[in-house]
């Protein structure tokens, strides 16, 4: 994680299952934990958000859950800024920008198309021993 990340003053970890129901469970936990932060969710960058959240936890179910049992969500917020983190075991890495003119990038095309006209970033960090990821986003607030 940069040190950016590192520094933001709100945190909230989630492990679940890497099951369907994970994807629910994680939207519900990230409106819950903005609420509690004083992040209304009627601001701008709150609904692209949990579709981003959505999708990336929907993708998680789908492509890790062989290798991956458990996915694990980090929220974290700070001025002007909302950043959360998508992790699984399975070393797959996919190339987040190359997904927004890949015709075949799919929801991930979605995904980087919303965080990059909200002004946000993305980036994929792979574990140390190779063989998981964390795909961070992060929103301006």
């Amino acid at each position: 994680m940069s040190a950016g990340l590192e520094a933001l003053p709100r945190r909230h970890v989630l492990t679940v299952p890497c099951e369907p129901p994970a994807v629910r469970l994680a939207r519900e936990t990230a409106e819950q934990v903005l609420v509690e932060w004083g992040i209304g969710l009627r601001h701008p960058s709150v609904d692209p958000a949990l579709l981003v959240l959505s999708e990336l936890v929907t993708n998680g179910v789908r492509h890790a859950a062989m290798l991956s049992p458990q996915l694990t969500v980090v929220f974290a917020a700070g001025p002007g800024c909302l950043a959360f983190a998508v992790h699984d075991r399975h070393p797959y890495q996919p190339a987040l920008y190359g997904a927004v003119t890949d015709a075949a990038g799919g929801g991930l095309g979605t995904v980087m198309e919303i965080v990059m006209g909200l002004g946000g970033t993305a980036v994929v960090r792979g574990d140390a021993d190779g063989r998981g990821k964390s795909i961070w986003i992060t929103l301006p607030l």
